[in-house]
């Protein structure tokens, strides 16, 4: 299951790392009903398939031992056990895993970070996620919460942020972020005669950053600039990822990436650019998610998986 900000999802995946069957719900507010949507998607797959074990790809900070979500900034949970809650709840083995993570797992093993030796994953959804991993091994960093790409303070001062801090880069390069900018572009511009301005008069509300990019591959031209920021923002960032850990590969997923013709290109220029040592040095791979939207169920599910297998011989969850 991957459990974001927006949405819960879940899918039945096999040993290839295919997504077999799927539910869906909106993400409830508070802890009692999300772990309800939780129970209620697991019931409904495990009543059509043999279900062993769950994964939660959790987009908020993970205990080392993966049992515990500390915190989540677009989520309920604070220092919740979350994993022992829902292993009581379901009857089966539960795992948690950062959503990042858990995505960079599955491109590690099944997509575009296949064998690279240090390869970053961003996934660009209802905010950023991050994750490194290290000849296939994920760095959690002392504590389980690194690395916390998304709240790299990118703007002094700047947007503010659900995780208390102003100017994070996912203010500025996520769906979130997208929908923000062309509604400031909209109050900075309001003559401009686009099909959003026309949406947003009737419901500032329908102004999503998924109808932003829409209507960008429609040829909007507020859309068009809204997503040249984000393209902007994004290159700045993945410019200090880089001066960080000096990947092989960067990865980029979420549901941002599904948009990625619309503003790569363009963010890998700014990358090569802004990054230090620019023109002397050899840069990162920059590359779409090759399993989209599923990353982080394909990922987690894999390490249900492995917790199955375990739990099987030693007849607990350890």
């Amino acid at each position: 299951m991957d459990v974001g900000g927006t949405s819960v999802r879940a899918g039945v995946v096999d040993g290839d790392g295919a997504v077999l069957d799927t539910a869906r719900a909106a993400t409830p507010g508070d802890e009692e009903a999300l772990e309800e949507a939780i129970g209620a998607a697991v019931a409904e797959l495990a009543s059509r398939h043999p279900v062993a074990a769950v994964g939660l790809a959790v987009a908020g900070f993970v205990a080392a031992d993966r049992r515990t979500v500390r915190f989540a900034p677009h989520l309920a949970w604070r220092q919740a056990p979350v994993a022992d809650r829902i292993t009581r709840r379901v009857g089966m083995p539960v795992v948690l895993e950062h959503d990042a993570n858990a995505a960079a797992l599955a491109e590690y093993r099944f997509g575009a970070a296949r064998g690279a030796r240090i390869a970053v994953l961003v996934a660009l959804g209802t905010g950023i996620g991050g994750a490194l991993l290290v000849d296939g091994e994920v760095f959690r960093g002392a504590h389980g919460v690194a690395p916390e790409l998304g709240h790299l303070r990118l703007v002094p001062g700047g947007r503010p942020c659900p995780c208390g801090k102003h100017g994070c880069w996912e203010r500025y390069c996520s769906g979130t972020a997208l929908s923000t900018t062309a509604v400031e572009l909209l109050a900075r511009h309001p003559g401009v005669s686009t099909v959003l301005a026309r949406e947003a008069g009737a419901d500032p509300g329908a102004v999503t950053g998924r109808r932003v990019a829409g209507a960008a591959r429609d040829g909007d031209p507020l859309a068009l600039r809204a997503m040249a920021e984000l393209a902007r923002w994004l290159g700045d960032g993945l410019a200090l990822v880089a001066d960080v850990y000096d990947p092989e590969v960067v990865v980029i997923g979420g549901g941002v990436s599904e948009s990625a013709p619309l503003f790569l290109d363009d963010a890998r220029e700014r990358y090569a650019e802004v990054v230090t040592g620019a023109g002397h040095r050899p840069l990162a791979r920059i590359r779409t998610a090759q399993l989209g939207d599923d990353a982080g169920i394909v990922g987690v599910a894999s390490l249900a998986r492995d917790v199955a297998a375990r739990t099987s011989r030693n007849g607990r969850i350890r």
